[in-house]
């Protein structure tokens, strides 16, 4: 067996396990796909007489890393080496290597970039822009409403059947990262413009799909769609070129924080795995405060002054 057909054979044992024990989502598993076959690739030039995953070394691996840097920004190389690692912390808990040369690897300092948040009445522009008469325009505007007023995923949004939603509770039912499966509330707005998109459904319905969100042809709307629907309607409504699905997601838990909802509830909300995850809004709910602040408060321009 040469190195290559070995190291990609240990790879693609890593990916399937992935998928079937750890569920990770489709997108996951393929970033991790492309990260792993690019180090394979470069190991294997570099080293022609590799005999497999035990033989690549910290050395080895930083070489790599080294290359990457003239042409990856940090996150990039970040995510690659978080890759790395998953693979051989895999391999090692099989047998297969008895030490991880990932382990040694320094993660690049990754500088944290805050969150895009619309104000409450940018959002509602957004939100506004597509609303309309004709069944796309009645879908575009359902969707920027469940968007921003139930804080999903984009992929959760595109996944959504119509036996997920209850109308009548006010609320979803999605299935986010890992499969996991949560119920979101949906506000009363939102379900105002659901219930105008279901009846204008019936004109696009062609059958064989339970999706909520469909596209001109009748199939379930795409991710890419929606990316499309909501980057117009930022430009339409509030001319701005950074507002995108997950902009949404961040102005809902931004705004809801200001609201006085806890961390826990939002965290639950949006489904994320940690708390840290959701205290980032914390930091983006403190800068807009001070932004508030300096710009309305008569003695702004004394904070930070000397005494």
């Amino acid at each position: 067996m040469t190195a290559a057909s070995d190291l990609e054979s240990a790879l693609e044992v890593f990916l399937a396990a992935l998928e079937r024990e750890r569920r990770a989502s489709p997108h996951t598993v393929l970033a991790y796909r492309r990260d792993l076959a690019q180090m394979r690739e470069f190991v294997v030039a570099a080293r022609p007489g590799l005999a497999g995953p035990a033989d690549i070394d910290v050395t080895l691996l930083r070489r790599w890393l080294g290359a990457l840097s003239k042409t990856h920004a940090t996150t990039s190389i970040a995510r690659k080496i978080a890759a790395v690692r998953a693979l051989y912390r895999f391999l090692c808990k099989r047998g297969v290597v008895k030490d991880s040369p990932a382990a040694a690897l320094v993660l690049p300092r990754v500088r944290r970039k805050l969150p895009t948040v619309l104000n409450a009445d940018a959002a509602a522009a957004v939100v506004e822009a597509r609303a309309g008469e004709d069944a796309i325009e009645r879908r575009d505007h359902a969707m920027l409403e469940l968007l921003y007023s139930s804080g999903l995923r984009v992929s959760e949004l595109v996944s959504l059947d119509l036996d997920s939603i209850d109308l009548d509770m006010l609320e979803a039912r999605v299935i986010g990262k890992g499969n996991k499966e949560r119920r979101v509330p949906v506000g009363s707005r939102a379900a105002t413009s659901l219930r105008s998109w279901l009846e204008a459904r019936r004109e696009i319905d062609q059958g064989g799909t339970r999706a909520v969100f469909l596209g001109p042809k009748g199939k379930r709307v795409t991710v890419r769609a929606v990316q499309r629907v909501v980057r117009a309607a930022g430009m339409l409504g509030a001319a701005r070129s950074d507002v995108h699905p997950h902009a949404l997601r961040h102005t809902c838990a931004t705004h809801m924080l200001e609201g006085g909802a806890d961390l826990r509830s939002i965290q639950e909300m949006l489904g994320h795995a940690s708390l840290a995850t959701t205290q980032r809004y914390t930091h983006v709910s403190m800068d807009r405060i001070l932004s508030v602040y300096d710009a309305a408060h008569p003695l702004a321009r004394a904070r930070g002054a000397k005494p």
